[in-house]
């Protein structure tokens, strides 16, 4: 199922859908060629993608010959399967479109590109950008010293699962599910949910508290797979739920002295807007 919307790229519209099992952006490929390659219409913009995607094919890229087809509202009012492809996909269906209104992705493809191969050489500058990009976003000190050393944690913890048989991807997402619902009473998704958070980072969008007991819990589930030593996803489970219940029942005890919960439905936005806000507070009654 998808939950298909307009979108808007320079005054045009592009329909965009979200896949909730695969948590993943779908765009419209017609709208977006439409768009690029100044079609009048979307009939035009059919035709050019039909040879576009014959050229890409006979070229040997799969990526893109391989795109889904979703239902999404046609002019009509009507859903009509479309052709649709992912941020990745669409990158790259951009990349062959000679189209002024390109250009801007290619020149952000090439950036990306250059600070991966420079974070290569230097991975001192993976940690220099995360702390520019955090405080351009409106994020204070203290709460971005607190994500970094949760990446820190997080990849402790990444690495013992991948010594311990563990497979990256989905048995990762299951014990980081576990280790969530432990500690906080819900799963990744769920915790998203009440967020309102589709793609976005969890992480990114906590408090500094639900910041801390999250790294309490992976931190504990990284030193009892170390003591514990399990193999494989079964046993793995097992730990994951008793690191994350450690940091649950810290989150029990400290709501029980506050009287307050500490897990919140703010993201990023409203929190950040609460530290500004109190930030100007302070700054009146100084004045």
């Amino acid at each position: 199922m998808a939950d298909d919307k307009l979108e808007l790229f320079e005054n045009q519209p592009i329909r965009t859908a979200w896949v909730e099992a695969e948590e993943e952006w779908y765009f419209s490929i017609v709208d977006v060629v439409k768009v690029l390659t100044e079609q009048p219409d979307i009939d035009g913009a059919r035709n050019y993608w039909k040879v576009l995607k014959n050229r890409i094919k006979s070229e040997g890229n799969e990526l893109v010959t391989n795109c889904n087809q979703l239902k999404m509202t046609a002019q009509d009012g009507k859903k009509r399967l479309t052709d649709v492809a992912n941020t990745e996909q669409l990158l790259r269906i951009i990349q062959s479109i000679p189209s002024k209104k390109a250009e801007p992705f290619k020149m952000w493809l090439a950036q990306v590109g250059r600070e991966r191969i420079e974070e290569t050489i230097d991975p001192e500058l993976t940690i220099d950008r995360a702390l520019e990009t955090y405080s351009k976003l409106g994020y204070d000190a203290d709460w971005i010293n607190q994500r970094l050393q949760t990446i820190r944690a997080r990849k402790e913890l990444t690495d013992q699962w991948k010594s311990h048989g563990v497979e990256q991807g989905r048995e990762f997402a299951i014990l980081t599910d576990e280790v969530t619902r432990a500690w906080s009473g819900m799963n990744t998704r769920q915790y998203k949910n009440l967020k309102g958070l589709k793609k976005e980072n969890l992480r990114d969008n906590m408090s500094t508290l639900e910041l801390a007991l999250n790294m309490l819990a992976e931190a504990t589930t990284t030193e009892l797979t170390k003591v514990n030593n399990p193999q494989g996803l079964e046993e793995n489970q097992k730990i994951a739920r008793r690191g994350g219940a450690v940091a649950g029942n810290a989150r029990k005890e400290i709501e029980a002295e506050t009287g307050k919960p500490i897990i919140t439905s703010k993201n990023a936005t409203q929190l950040n807007d609460v530290v500004t806000g109190f930030i100007n507070g302070v700054v009146d009654n100084e004045e």
